[in-house]
């Protein structure tokens, strides 16, 4: 029987305001570097759900004396808790002796599953996992893609609300890691603690961006680590305006809002020292996953996919889109334009490899609505939305859509074939 999703709590005033809780049943990424404080927001999320009656299965390679000196630190009894068993506390080591083994990602696929046996036997309403960094570091990428997706079906079909921490990547491949497990989660929170002198420690800035549902969208806040009180943010719940007309986008059914016209703009001295800013450049904040890749690494990764397909049947599809030299002799149109608006069209899942005038990108899907897709969207993130324009951009650009089959060897030869 299928069960009706809902939202719960987290004691996490961010996502709380933001998106209402999290989604029953749905899976977390909590993404931050040491000392960031990402095991005291676990340990607020496990304390509204024990305030609530529900259970939360806890693993953690830490102490338990040390996790209940944390958690006094924000206030929270843990012990109490752990006695009325609303908290149950697995210690796990890190399986610091798996390059002794001879396989050392089949020593952590076991791993994986041993982690789902233990949920299985205890059936808890909350899983968190404190940290899951050890446990994902697996040298094939697409058996790691494979494992941590059958692991995490297991827990949501029991309905179970998981957050897995994870470290901040710090290399390429650590940042494919990060980038595959984050593809199958509901939703990222991402935690870049303040690197001011004398604040260290103290707080940073938090970002929750939502891979599946939560439509509201991504929020960021500032965030500061207080005795007893723990994670606080400074987040308040945007105001809707009323008056302008907005057109909804496909799957808003709530329609379109009345939205009062902007006033005209006020108008200041032209001696005053005050300027417009308008003119102001806005600065970007750094925090989606970058999914470009050079040649090397996408052709590992490319590896990998074509592995999973061999093992699993699982299809993808690798598009190449080519830049006529004209176009940017012609200012019409030039390579980094091109990247930015494949950028904008794709999923942060999505993997982009920059060669020559190609703009490879590799989906891990396959359909007949990819590519046109694809190109849509593409063509509405171009420099300039005039039709005209885009029209003559549209005769300088050139698409090729390899979808997968059984004649497909390793990534070197696609590459080949699609480069030639």
């Amino acid at each position: 029987m299928k069960k009706k999703l809902n939202l719960a709590t987290t004691g996490i005033s961010l996502v709380d305001e933001a998106w209402g809780g999290f989604y029953r049943g749905g899976s977390y990424l909590l993404l931050g570097p040491r000392k960031s404080g990402r095991t005291l927001l676990a340990l607020q999320f496990a304390m509204e759900a024990a305030k609530n009656k529900e259970v939360t299965l806890f693993f953690t390679s830490m102490r338990p004396k040390d996790l209940m000196i944390h958690a006094a630190s924000i206030d929270f009894d843990l012990n109490t808790y752990m006695n009325q068993n609303l908290i149950i506390v697995v210690r796990v080591a890190p399986p610091a002796d798996i390059y002794e083994s001879a396989n050392p990602d089949n020593y952590l696929v076991e791993y994986l599953n041993d982690i789902a046996s233990v949920v299985g036997q205890y059936n808890p309403s909350r899983l968190v996992f404190d940290e899951l960094t050890p446990f994902v570091g697996f040298e094939n990428i697409g058996l790691l893609q494979q494992t941590f997706l059958n692991t995490i079906e297991s827990i949501e079909e029991k309905n179970i609300t998981s957050l897995f921490i994870v470290a901040e990547p710090a290399t390429p491949f650590s940042q494919m890691i990060v980038d595959t497990i984050a593809q199958y989660s509901t939703a990222i929170i991402y935690l870049q603690k303040n690197s001011e002198e004398g604040r260290i420690g103290q707080g940073g800035r938090a970002t929750i961006t939502p891979n599946i549902g939560h439509t509201e969208g991504q929020f960021t806040s500032d965030y500061f680590i207080e005795p007893y009180r723990g994670i606080t943010f400074s987040f308040e719940v945007p105001q809707k305006n009323a008056g302008l007309q907005v057109v909804p986008e496909h799957g808003h059914m709530q329609g379109s809002q009345n939205i009062v016209q902007p006033a005209p703009a006020p108008k200041t001295s032209t001696n005053s020292k005050y300027k417009p800013l308008t003119n102001v450049d806005v600065v970007q904040e750094k925090f989606s996953f970058s999914n470009f890749y050079d040649l090397s690494e996408f052709a590992l990764i490319l590896n990998n996919q074509i592995a999973l397909y061999k093992s699993t049947g699982q299809p993808f599809t690798l598009i190449s889109f080519k830049l006529d030299p004209l176009a940017q002799q012609q200012n019409i149109l030039s390579m980094m334009q091109l990247q930015n608006a494949l950028r904008l069209s794709t999923d942060k899942k999505d993997k982009i490899c920059v060669v020559n005038n190609n703009v490879l990108v590799l989906i891990s899907s396959a359909d007949d609505k990819v590519y046109s897709q694809l190109v849509s969207k593409m063509k509405s993130n171009l420099p300039n939305t005039d039709k005209s324009y885009q029209d003559l951009v549209m005769q300088y650009l050139f698409g090729f859509p390899y979808v997968v089959n059984d004649k497909v060897q390793n990534a070197d030869t696609l590459l080949n074939e699609i480069l030639e």
